[in-house]
């Protein structure tokens, strides 16, 4: 496994050549650049600043992982759907001119009024239609586990099994709602077979089993990147590095398996 960073919340002040920077002094191998955040990477750049972003990125050992859209496909609203639809392809687009992997979106309700049945439909079938343009670019589309009933692992599971595109994934993404009686097997095989993206938050939490996360992750081979995705920002930019040298140290923990089978303590 690798460890990256997502841009939310820790670094959303952040320009691109701080980002880059406090990763290397770090060691971290990779960041998800969050849509809206200061490093300014957005469907906007025109093909200059996208090529400018793009040799940056290849100037250093921190891979450009992804994109992290707020693109949802909820709405009852069709205008409101078709718009959403048309930004993710933008952010495909982005993505592949700049070298990343994949593009986040995400579900964020089940809309009162609205059969959860159709809700569900209506989300898969447009990651369909995502997926299909996302494959002519060589991008992957991680559906990030999130909202207000779409956090629900077996709502996602039918999300993904309306979808069933070969260049759509899950994010998982470390929620409360994934534990069941202090476990979060249970949920996490629901959507093994389709997790190709990791979002981790406050590893000290007591109410999260992050020792049973990842040997789960370990079980299921899985060797790509977790993301810190810490939801505060520090005073200053040598107080992040701090706490980000003490994550790493945490999540270096996690992953080194013992010879028994557990992690060392």
């Amino acid at each position: 496994m690798k460890l990256g960073l997502v841009t939310y919340n820790l670094a959303r002040d952040w320009d691109l050549e701080t980002l880059i920077r406090v990763c290397e002094t770090v060691g971290l191998e990779g960041v998800e650049l969050r849509t809206t955040h200061k490093h300014g990477v957005e469907p906007s750049l025109s093909p200059q600043e996208r090529e400018k972003v793009r040799k940056r990125f290849e100037q250093t050992q921190v891979k450009l992982v992804g994109l992290g859209t707020v693109c949802e496909f909820h709405s009852p609203d069709p205008t409101e759907l078709k718009r959403n639809i048309e930004d993710a392809k933008r952010f495909i687009t982005l993505a592949h001119d700049i070298g990343a992997i994949g593009v986040k979106v995400r579900p964020n309700d089940l809309p009162q009024n609205v059969p959860k049945e159709k809700t569900i439909q209506q989300i898969g079938e447009s990651l369909r239609e995502i997926g299909d343009f996302a494959q002519e670019h060589g991008v992957e589309v991680w559906l990030e586990v999130h909202g207000r009933g779409t956090s629900n692992l077996e709502v996602i599971k039918a999300i993904m099994q309306v979808a069933n595109h070969p260049q759509v994934w899950v994010c998982w993404n470390s929620n409360r709602e994934d534990v069941v009686e202090g476990s979060v097997k249970p949920t996490f095989l629901l959507v093994q077979s389709w997790i190709r993206h990791v979002h981790i938050n406050d590893l000290w939490r007591d109410d999260y089993p992050w020792r049973e996360l990842f040997a789960l992750l370990r079980q299921a081979n899985y060797e790509r990147f977790t993301m810190i995705e810490l939801h505060y920002s520090m005073s200053t930019v040598d107080d992040a590095v701090r706490l980000l040298r003490y994550y790493r140290a945490l999540w270096r923990e996690l992953v080194s398996p013992s010879i028994d089978g557990k992690s060392q303590r």
